[in-house]
């Protein structure tokens, strides 16, 4: 196996051994291959929609087997043997499908060779040996341009997985499958240029942006718009379900599932901003917010008295202490965990009255919902308080959390931020720094709680919207974007700044092991990226 998809990659270089995040080598190899499929499918997706012929199982499949790729998703090889297989069928669909269109228009259709030709092989050890022949070393012979691949690559599957979001929330767009199709099958072809690459890498930006424009759309037309809300870190006596990952329709379904059953639904992780939605807030078991970020969930889990469903991303090898406690959903998959469908959550429910559930403890409260629906709701204030001085910088502090050390810088910087500034935060990353007292400033409070990574959207609104009130650029705002990031969600999100032409963005704690040193240089160049230094050090240069 080699892994380097992700921000805590072993050596700063890449698993080779063992995932840092508990994937096995087999399963690595089972997503290389299926990726590799995957390029194949899209060869013929590509050319069936060139001439008009788009199928959404194709397109579904596309995005469902790009998220499984994602760090933290799924560790089931029986579930990845599924989807290669799955794969397979379909590649032979679009290829049904690019041939029909072609002699429906009189022209001779051609196979485009190479991955267009794969076919899965034999037996579950037999597809992780084909998968051995389609690692990230066999991408290109050239660094750069293997680099470039990587960057695209991982910058689709967090595209795929807003997609995925998305399309269940009942948003979908051509365009993000047609770019997707038109990525993977791109990087099958030798005659790649750098130019091409970093082409497709800023379009792979402007795709995010329009995907996660849907799935905000998808967001507040079904649940309403955010609203600031205080959220209990206590909790109820009684029984208790605890719910992590991203999705809020699983969220939905479970509160109504429990309703009346005598459980307290507590969130965990990103999916504490649940709280701020009217269509969320209204059922009176949403209890309150248990634990912190994904990656404490071992320890934390331990804790919970209760039954615990994962859903998408971010689930760790589960501790004997509760392994028969978790349920996984969706996509999310653990050997030995028991998975349940959003359609019957009946044996999470029954796992999680046999428990013994919580005593009463009051706790902190916290605020949420500062989505950009709120944001700009008081523009008048914050611009006024800008304009007279009362507020005088922003930063944008987000992203994933992790493990690695260094991550305290983020917590750091948020304490020695100028009481005359205002930090927007989003993603898991603000576990590090949002239960400390920020106060207020302008009679707005200092810290505004976004929402999770996938409302991303909403802080380039926010930042668009303050350009345009100050009648200039974003880069010539006083605002300063200090990013951590993890998994791939967060590269696709990086991908959108850059498209946006987003200069001066720190990112850390370290940067992406997949970018070269010619990469890199490119990078910072153009858009003058750079990694973290101290606290200290990066306020003295943000505030001159």
């Amino acid at each position: 196996m080699f892994c380097n998809q992700c921000e805590q990659t072993a050596k700063g270089s890449g698993c080779t051994v063992l995932g840092v995040c508990g994937k096995k080598p087999e399963v690595s190899d089972l997503m290389d291959n299926l990726i590799y499929g995957l390029k194949g499918l899209a060869l013929y997706a590509d050319l069936a929609r060139g001439l008009g012929a788009v199928d959404d199982e194709i397109n579904r499949f596309t995005i469902e087997a790009l998220f499984s790729t994602i760090t933290n998703v799924n560790f089931d090889p029986g579930r990845l043997e599924k989807l290669i297989h799955r794969c397979a069928a379909l590649k032979r669909k679009a290829k049904n499908l690019y041939e029909q269109a072609a002699t429906i228009k009189s022209m001779p259709p051609h196979s485009p060779g190479g991955a267009a030709d794969w076919a899965p092989a034999d037996g579950l050890e037999a597809l992780i040996r084909q998968g051995q022949g389609h690692g990230i070393a066999t991408w290109h012979s050239d660094p750069d341009l293997r680099s470039a691949i990587e960057i695209l690559t991982f910058g689709i599957k967090g595209v795929a997985a807003y997609a995925d979001h998305a399309w269940l929330l009942g948003q979908k767009d051509d365009s993000v499958f047609a770019f997707i199709h038109k990525a993977l099958a791109a990087m099958t072809k030798p005659s790649l240029t750098m130019d091409e690459l970093v082409g497709l890498i800023l379009d792979c930006g402007r795709i995010n942006l329009r995907t996660m424009e849907i799935l905000d759309q998808g967001h507040t037309e079904h649940f309403g718009h955010p609203v600031p809300t205080s959220v209990s870190l206590g909790t109820k006596p009684g029984k208790a379900i605890l719910i992590s990952g991203h999705d809020l329709l699983d969220l939905e379904e479970l509160l109504k599932q429990t309703a009346g059953r005598g459980i307290s639904i507590y969130t965990h992780g990103e999916m504490l901003p649940a709280h701020g939605y009217p269509g969320l807030k209204r059922y009176p078991h949403l209890a309150g917010h248990f634990g912190t970020a994904w990656q404490n969930q071992v320890k934390e889990f331990t804790l919970f008295p209760g039954a615990i469903l994962m859903t998408t991303n971010c689930i760790q090898k589960p501790a004997d202490s509760y392994i028969h406690n978790i349920f996984t959903t969706g996509l999310v998959a653990w050997p030995g965990v028991r998975h349940v469908s959003r359609d019957d959550f009946s044996e999470l429910i029954d796992r999680a009255l046999e428990l013994p559930g919580f005593s009463a403890k009051p706790g902190k409260e916290i605020v949420v919902g500062f989505g950009h629906n709120a944001v700009l709701s008081v523009a008048d204030r914050v611009i006024k308080a800008v304009k007279e001085g009362v507020v005088k910088h922003f930063f944008l502090i987000a992203g994933c959390d992790g493990a690695k050390p260094g991550r305290n810088y983020y917590t750091e910087f948020a304490e020695k931020t100028p009481k005359d500034s205002i930090i927007l935060t989003l993603a898991c990353g603000k576990y590090r720094f949002n239960t400390l007292e920020h106060g207020t400033v302008g009679g707005l409070p200092r810290l505004l709680d976004i929402g999770q990574c996938n409302d991303a959207y909403s802080a380039v609104q926010i930042a668009m919207a303050l350009s345009k009130a100050f009648n200039c650029g974003v880069n010539d705002l006083p605002l300063a974007f200090i990013i951590s990031w993890y998994e791939q969600k967060a590269v696709a999100v990086l991908l959108t700044l850059l498209y946006l032409g987003i200069k001066d963005i720190r990112l850390g704690p370290t940067l992406p092991a997949f970018i070269s040193p010619a990469v890199l240089g490119f990078l910072v160049e153009k858009f003058n990226i750079m990694p973290v230094a101290t606290p200290d050090e990066d306020l003295r240069a943000i505030l001159g």
